[in-house]
């Protein structure tokens, strides 16, 4: 049936994400089967479930294709320096705890030029949402080798298989104190939503990985194929086990027959990093509290 103008009815008049998306920024500019606005999309539906009012989340992102995300969000948001997304989501939220921050960047950025940011908000247990989209390579500079690039993977700047080891970015957030880690893929969308959710609502420094499919950049040069084959990728690899020791949960997707661990892995509670609320150290030792701890000198023999 030919359908002419006069037979076409509105059904809606607007999206129904279209209060928490920027669209006078849309069409974005990502890249065919990019895992990116997937990920956007979670993360304003568990702003939109969560109950929070919008006024309190605010959205900082760093540089790269997943520094991206701050933009297309209607929240409050900060477009920050390569590798300065935690330092500045750091001061936002120590200084105003009411607010729900998080963070949406890359691999790159949150573990490469920013990782001693991540480790020592981690450590002190600032009250962060870390979104580290993971795909493998540093896609808007040319697809370079990152610090998550599997062993074997080829990129720009590895034509032969990347030689490093990669970082198993769950086990290093559970090493160095965060409160909640998880891992899903842009294939668990109900899964990672239901994962920001729940973080959203936690004191501390929350951390959870996505793996993302970036086809320009990782997927071609290692023959993976289109996002949608990434994803089929994910269906047939992925299992869940939240009980999984986090040592043992490197990712090889250059390896046919390795499994990729997801899940919700770590779930404490402790109190969030505040100076006001911080405990005083206790007072320093007296020369002879030293002198009484000192070893024994011991003489040549």
């Amino acid at each position: 049936m030919n359908v002419t103008p006069a037979s076409r009815e509105t059904v809606v008049d607007s999206h129904p994400a279209d209060g928490l998306m920027r669209a006078d920024r849309l069409p974005h500019i990502l890249c065919p089967g990019c895992g990116i606005g997937s990920i956007a999309h979670c993360y304003i539906d568990a702003v939109a479930r969560s109950g929070i009012g919008e006024d309190r989340h605010v959205c900082v992102s760093g540089i790269g294709c997943s520094g991206r995300a701050a933009g297309y969000v209607n929240v409050d948001s900060y477009h920050t320096t390569h590798g300065r997304a935690i330092p500045f989501a750091m001061g936002i939220a120590v200084q105003n705890p009411s607010l729900v921050v998080t963070v949406i960047s890359g691999d790159g950025d949150l573990t490469s030029i920013g990782g001693n940011h991540f480790i020592h908000a981690a450590r002190r247990n600032v009250a962060l949402n870390v979104i580290c989209i993971n795909n493998f390579n540093y896609g808007m500079t040319g697809g370079q080798a990152g610090p998550t690039t599997p062993r074997s993977a080829k990129s720009s700047t590895t034509p032969f298989g990347c030689w490093e080891r990669p970082f198993n970015l769950p086990h290093l957030a559970e090493a160095v104190g965060a409160s909640f880690v998880a891992r899903w893929t842009t294939l668990h969308v109900r899964q990672l939503q239901d994962a920001i959710l729940y973080s959203m609502n936690k004191t501390g420094f929350r951390f959870i990985e996505v793996l993302s499919p970036c086809p320009t950049g990782f997927g071609r040069p290692n023959d993976i194929g289109d996002g949608l084959t990434e994803m089929q990728n994910y269906m047939r690899r992925c299992v869940v086990d939240e009980d999984a020791d986090l040592r043992d949960t490197e990712i090889d997707l250059t390896h046919p027959d390795s499994r990729i661990v997801v899940g919700n892995f770590v779930d404490l509670d402790c109190p969030s990093f505040h100076p006001a609320l911080t405990e005083p150290p206790p007072p320093p030792r007296s020369a002879a509290a030293w002198a009484a701890v000192r070893p024994t000198q011991f003489r040549a023999s």
